[in-house]
């Protein structure tokens, strides 16, 4: 039972949290590494409660998409009272290890976990309405490195602009996984105008568009492809390239960053 409630956190998908977190540290200009890495672990617990309560409430529709069927939940059997006590237990020690921290990057910790059930949980569910993709991977993105920003000395330290070109990067993502190809190329296409701005104006560096734009664009190729063929093969690169080969080069640039500049 344990190793399937961990399975479900599904960590390497803290993948997420690690890449805002290092663009946010690219704008910093100093900052206390213990802290940081304490915010970063803290963002990442949180949302591996969230991963598994999302399991718990999708476990009927993931019983029926061939993609999902080796989600924990459905290849083992749980106790849903057991799964809500762990995440309320994942969510008690994040949240309250993040009000230790800092008080604004708790309340924005809570954001978190109110989108998220605004999105997953009845009888709102976002998920289910022609808005959940601007509520989902979208407003979580920028949450994300809002939290990140906060922990550097304050929400401003990263460009306005580049939370816009993250919310959307968040919403194409989620769209290309949707298979929604029209509204993937409007947005798409927004994302590219933008960021051309936002270098020209000075929001953003190549150097800083080399590290924390192309990796994860090109890592999104093979999930635009799956709208067009072989899609759970497509999707499967797109998730190791981002869950586990960014991830990793994505920590090593922080550690960096935080104790050899």
């Amino acid at each position: 039972m344990l190793r399937t409630l961990l399975r479900s956190t599904r960590m390497s998908w803290g993948a997420k949290n690690i890449h805002m977190y290092l663009l946010a540290l690219t704008y910093a200009s100093a900052a206390d590494p213990f802290r940081f890495l304490a915010g970063l672990l803290l963002v990442t617990l949180l949302w591996g409660a969230l991963y598994s309560l999302n399991d718990l409430t999708d476990i009927d529709n993931d019983r029926k998409d061939g993609m999902k069927r080796k989600r924990p939940f459905i290849e083992n059997h749980v106790d849903p009272r057991k799964v809500l006590l762990f995440v309320g237990l994942l969510l008690l020690v994040s949240l309250a290890g993040a009000c230790l921290l800092d008080r604004v990057f708790c309340l924005i910790l809570l954001l978190m976990v109110l989108n998220q059930f605004l999105y997953t949980l009845p009888p709102v569910r976002l998920k289910d309405t022609v808005i959940a993709p601007l509520a989902s991977t979208a407003t979580n993105t920028v949450l994300r490195l809002a939290s990140a920003a906060v922990l550097l000395g304050g929400l401003l330290v990263v460009p306005v602009p580049v939370y816009v070109l993250m919310y959307l990067a968040g919403m194409g993502t989620y769209l290309m996984y949707k298979e929604m190809r029209g509204l993937t190329t409007l947005v798409s296409t927004a994302f590219c105008i933008l960021l051309a701005f936002s270098y020209l104006w000075g929001y953003i560096s190549i150097l800083q568009i080399l590290l924390v734009i192309v990796p994860p664009f090109l890592a999104t190729v093979p999930l635009y492809l799956s709208n067009f063929r072989d899609r759970e093969r497509m999707v499967e690169v797109a998730d190791v390239i981002y869950h586990r080969v960014l991830v990793t080069i994505y920590m090593i640039c922080i550690l960096v960053l935080l104790f050899l500049r």
